[in-house]
């Protein structure tokens, strides 16, 4: 299972983070938007996809300062609202590709910064990134190592490959969910925080009934970065109860 980087009160100073357009005027934007020509034989949704990815203010925003997907954005605007980020702190993160998220932390103060993924991670300074299947019991066991010691942030941004089949790709989601979880409860420290990508449906009572009586505070928040369109929230657990 891999990220998915592009879909795709706080104890310090607040940061903002939104988009780099500036000002209201629509005809201006409008008159700037990147028209797409249609390519003989692309299929309409890569079609839709390209011209998305074109006019995404945060693509270009993620483009002009390093990360590697607009998906950074999500846990900037996340760590502004929550405070999840504090200077020299352990944080596991699972589905890092591309690494957006690993950058964040690290920029953000993250001493320590442990990532697996399916798909293969470029390196990145000060980050132990694993190439392994988050789902195999070996990759978390492997990740604990990396780790180093107990974790103070557990983040997830794991996503399933979809069938199309929509009981079946709910039962993917779930599961990985559970997984992500069950490893936080497993390797934070107290008073951690686990962050996990959930889907309309993507987190089971069961789960969240867990989550509330090991954390002080469960909620969930969809940050501005994610597109209206997607389906995609944010659990945000605090106070690992231990």
């Amino acid at each position: 299972m891999s990220g998915a980087g592009d879909d795709e009160d706080e104890p310090r100073r607040r940061r903002r983070s939104g988009p780099v357009t500036k000002g209201g005027d629509a005809r201006a934007a409008k008159q700037l938007r990147t028209r797409v020509k249609t390519a003989r034989g692309r299929k309409h949704s890569s079609q839709r996809w390209l011209d998305r990815q074109l006019n995404d203010p945060y693509v270009a925003r993620a483009r002009q300062e390093g990360y590697r997907s607009r998906a950074a954005y999500k846990l900037i605007e996340l760590d502004d609202k929550f405070g999840l980020i504090r200077p020299g702190m352990r944080v596991a993160d699972l589905g890092a590709a591309p690494g957006g998220w690993a950058q964040v932390a690290l920029k953000r103060g993250a001493g320590h910064v442990a990532g697996v993924d399916l798909l293969e991670i470029a390196p990145i300074p000060g980050a132990i990134l694993l190439h392994m299947d988050f789902t195999e019991p070996e990759a978390a066991e492997a990740l604990k190592e990396a780790l180093g010691g107990p974790a103070d942030l557990v983040l997830s941004d794991l996503a399933p490959w979809t069938t199309g089949h929509k009981a079946t790709d709910h039962l993917r989601i779930v599961a990985l969910v559970e997984t992500a979880a069950l490893f936080a409860m497993d390797v934070l420290k107290p008073g951690g925080t686990f962050v996990a990508k959930v889907f309309q449906g993507g987190a089971s009572h069961d789960v969240l009934d867990a989550l509330k009586t090991r954390f002080d505070k469960v909620r969930h928040y969809k940050p501005p970065a994610s597109r209206t369109e997607s389906a995609e929230t944010f659990l945000i657990a605090q106070g690992f109860k231990g």
